[in-house]
């Protein structure tokens, strides 16, 4: 949860500026775990564990 300012939540105080250039992070760091996860499993082989392909 967001930290509180007396009664509002610190979200409330920030400016649109500010809200965009968070968003604008978090899509850029979501980005980042997508193609990493996808570079992870890319050349494997459906159904094989990702030991065989180490092996082989």
């Amino acid at each position: 949860m967001t930290k509180k300012i007396g009664n509002k939540h610190e979200a409330q105080h920030r400016g649109k500026q500010e809200r965009l250039e968070i968003r604008r992070v978090n899509i850029a760091r979501e980005a980042v775990k997508k193609a990493e996860a996808s570079a992870k499993y890319r050349n494997q082989v459906k159904n094989q564990p990702a030991m065989s392909l180490a092996a082989a």
